[in-house]
């Protein structure tokens, strides 16, 4: 089986129950005996004495239980808002910290894919795994051609003990769904459907050596992210030997500092790399944990492990980016109106009874200003709103919440001060004010005008914003913004810019030397000139001239406009 296809995993259980009740004692008694302990501890009022022992049996729990509950584990090790820290700490260790296999059940497993002895691929190859994780486990070795590789091997007989966890887990959840609120257990089957395919997904090595390639080319133009080549002449379903690289782990404080790289320059790396794979890729790693994050020597971040990736559609990036917007904007009822497209709210569902609801809760979870955001608060809040209101999680999005709430937990591992919008919001900022694509350029118009005038402070804020970051330049963005001035589809801008300056039968010099005194270190005469220059070119005589006319009706508005 190459896929996960429900019936079919129904159909060969269905007909092999010995198989499913004993795999379903065993995990329930496993379990039923932990909680007895946790109670026992309750009851004799030892529960804080006891708290680690019984974190550190969790975790033991899980690993005894296999590659399936194991990777359950790793989920919740990023979700501190469903977990207490010290289970916490334990479950982390889920991520890298696991009992290896057989080293020559490995090597056999090597040998039987690539259908050749292992001295005939490569020069040496270390005597233990320097690795191993829940589904396979990585060798160091060099190639005869003198390339130095990590060679990842599958756990041997993954399918099998994957495919029965994940039936009892899909039945459990059928049969759990009924005594749960609606909007918590409506999609409970599905979740377990979502992470059955990508665990299916993560056990073919030739599709993580796809997903690497893709990602790779999505960040071929940015040299702070390395991802490993994969040598495809030596991997197999089961084998994937890549690129070896040299780094270490974001989470090792340490040695960040013995390297002398910057903690913060690393935080922005990743932020800004994790958005763009949602917002501009649509293709992003949905496991973000720090076994699979590296920072390199020269600066660099390094991804390593591909097996757990997912696809954004153009319109569900679109959606995300008005979400974002409209939460920083605080229009509650917008967002309201995103949730609905993004699956979290039915489209039959009275949004405005939740419209009051958000802003308290999100008003709160922002604080006085924006940079007080952070996902924890948010998680923290909106499980409130679970109880209370007929949201619910789509499966997709478990894994987009994931893989946010993991970058935020990396980057406060580095700096504990650390506000994801700091690095978040220029981002956006940015992306916005350069209009690459008419969605964006409409997404700053929606934040620009608001009730038919021109909201000037809100073009102050994402000015001082993006300018924050010192790698913006000013020039190309404020050529682009004259290019679309003067297009035809700029038209509606000119108009409402003519209204703004004019608004309240003054001229709103104030606004205009606030923004200039943002700007000038930028756009000096000569710099300015040039960009006023280059946006005209493009732009015929018999244009500037039908434009002319234009500027001069927007120019002499009714005097109902003005009202």
């Amino acid at each position: 089986m190459k896929r996960y296809d429900v019936q079919a995993i129904a159909r060969y259980y269905r007909l092999r129950p010995w198989l499913t009740i004993w795999r379903g004692l065993v995990v329930v008694l496993s379990f039923l005996g932990f909680l007895w302990g946790f109670a026992w501890d309750g009851w004799l009022k030892r529960s804080e004495a006891t708290r680690l022992k019984r974190a550190a049996q969790l975790r033991q729990l899980l690993t005894r239980l296999g590659p399936t509950f194991i990777k359950v584990g790793q989920s919740l090790s990023t979700r501190p808002d469903l977990v207490r820290r010290d289970f916490l700490d334990e479950l982390t260790k889920l991520q890298d910290q696991l009992p290896p296999f057989p080293t020559p059940q490995a090597f056999n497993i090597v040998e039987s894919e690539l259908e050749r002895s292992l001295v005939e691929v490569f020069a040496d190859i270390s005597s233990q795994p320097v690795a191993a994780a829940s589904l396979g486990q990585v060798y160091r070795a060099r190639l005869m051609s003198g390339e130095e590789v990590a060679v990842k091997v599958q756990r041997p007989n993954l399918l099998p003990k994957i495919t029965v966890d994940l039936f009892l887990m899909r039945w459990a959840a059928g049969w759990l769904a009924p005594w749960l609120p609606l909007n918590l257990g409506h999609d409970l089957t599905l979740i377990v459907d979502e992470f059955g395919t990508k665990l299916f997904e993560e056990i073919d090595y030739l599709n993580e050596g796809r997903n690497a390639e893709t990602f790779a080319a999505n960040f071929q133009y940015s040299p702070q992210i390395k991802v490993p080549d994969i040598y495809w002449r030596y991997s197999s379903r089961k084998v994937l030997v890549l690129e070896w690289i040299d780094g270490f782990k974001l989470t090792d404080t340490q040695q960040v500092r013995n390297s002398q790289l910057d903690q913060d320059t690393l935080i922005e790396i990743g932020v800004t790399s994790g958005l763009q794979q949602l917002l501009e890729f649509g293709f992003f790693h949905a496991d973000p944990h720090p076994g699979n994050l590296f920072a390199m020597a020269d600066g660099r971040m390094a991804y390593i492990d591909f097996g757990m990736m997912d696809q954004l559609g153009q319109e569900m990036k679109e959606t995300l980016v008005d979400a974002v917007v409209h939460l920083i904007n605080q229009d509650y009822a917008d967002l309201a109106r995103d949730f609905v497209k993004l699956g979290f709210l039915t489209p039959d569902t009275d949004i405005m009874p939740i419209v009051p609801a958000l802003e308290k809760v999100l008003g709160s979870a922002l604080g006085e200003s924006v940079r007080d955001f952070n996902f924890k608060t948010i998680t923290d809040q909106f499980s409130e709103l679970m109880y209370e209101y007929p949201f619910r999680v789509p499966a997709k999005f478990a894994l987009i919440i994931r893989s946010l709430v993991t970058q935020e937990g990396l980057a406060l591992s580095l700096n504990p001060d650390f506000k994801i919008v700091d690095v978040a919001y220029p981002y956006i900022a940015r992306r916005l004010l350069k209009g690459e694509s008419p969605q964006l350029r409409r997404r700053l118009l929606e934040i620009l005008i608001r009730d038919g005038k021109f909201q000037w402070h809100r073009l102050e804020n994402l000015l001082a914003i993006a300018r924050a970051d010192a790698s913006f330049d000013l020039l190309p963005t404020a050529q682009l913004g004259l290019q679309y001035l003067f297009s035809e589809e700029g038209a509606f801008l000119r108009r409402q810019l003519i209204l703004a300056l004019v608004e309240d039968d003054r001229f709103h010099t104030e606004e205009i030397q606030r923004i200039w005194e943002l700007v000038k270190d930028d756009l000096q005469p000569a710099n300015l000139f040039n960009v006023a220059l280059g946006a005209l070119t493009s732009f015929s005589a018999e244009r500037a001239a039908a434009l002319i006319p234009a500027f001069a009706q927007t120019s002499s508005p009714e005097p109902s406009v003005l009202r």
